[in-house]
């Protein structure tokens, strides 16, 4: 019985987390769309989490594109089928890449940083003082977070995009010898605009997501350091985990 007792506990403290989440996400989404909306604040969240994570996603795709090219020139050489690597590049980097690799390092940046903010504000009872001064912590902490995250990150990844092309472009030139005009017809030919689209709309909602976990641990922190350490740690492995589901979600939706 001991064991059935441990599964019925582990289900229900499963469905109450789902349903705090799913109760935080309707909150957040309604203080998101109701005025007054704190301009600066969603500034500075536009500033820390677009700006200052571009360095990050920048290389990240630049070497992940280097090393697709070199990777698929190496199995496709088997079959005498290396006209494809440039193709191979741009709609893997496009489609999956770009969107995954840009979310998981904003995820270890950007939603860290929001989980220890706001849990550091819950810690020193910052926010109990926001509800004194008659402002709504979830419009004024949680909102602004929200839409730059959700902003943000498509552009991340459109610039990531770019470089992560443009990374697998020298690695084909000037370490694999293929002609440049031959390699750029080939990358263009059977790229679409729905697939930079796909990669935009992933990106949008692992922006979400990222923003959403971080503000959803950090204000329902735990007392002290240890609280904010492990609110930091669930936000990054929550966002992570969140961030893989739904890119299959989003991939199986549209080529299910």
């Amino acid at each position: 019985m001991g064991f059935f007792q441990s599964l019925g506990r582990s289900g229900l403290s499963l469905c109450r987390l789902i349903g705090s989440i799913a109760l935080f996400i309707v909150l957040s989404l309604r203080w998101c769309l109701i005025p007054p909306f704190y301009g600066r604040q969603i500034v500075r969240q536009l500033i820390d989490v677009g700006y200052y994570s571009l360095p990050v996603v920048g290389l990240t795709t630049l070497f992940s594109g280097m090393v697709l090219a070199l990777q698929s020139y190496t199995g496709f050489a088997r079959f005498s089928a290396e006209d494809t690597v440039a193709t191979v590049v741009v709609l893997s980097v496009t489609r999956e890449l770009g969107p995954v690799l840009a979310g998981l390092m904003v995820a270890g940046r950007v939603g860290a940083s929001i989980a220890a903010e706001i849990g550091t504000m819950r810690v020193t009872d910052q926010i109990d003082a926001l509800e004194t001064l008659s402002t709504r912590p979830m419009q004024y902490l949680v909102g602004p977070r929200l839409i730059a995250g959700t902003i943000c990150l498509p552009i991340l990844v459109l610039i990531g995009n770019i470089i992560g092309v443009f990374g697998g472009y020298l690695v084909g030139i000037y370490r694999l010898g293929f002609n440049s005009s031959v390699y750029l017809s080939k990358t263009l030919e059977f790229l679409e605009f729905s697939d930079v689209m796909l990669g935009l709309l992933k990106a949008a909602i692992f922006g979400f997501i990222i923003a959403l976990m971080g503000c959803y641990h950090g204000y329902h922190s735990g007392r002290g350091a240890e609280g904010v350490g492990k609110a930091t740690t669930n936000a990054v492995v929550s966002a992570s985990i969140l961030i893989l589901i739904a890119n299959y979600s989003v991939t199986a939706l549209f080529f299910g």
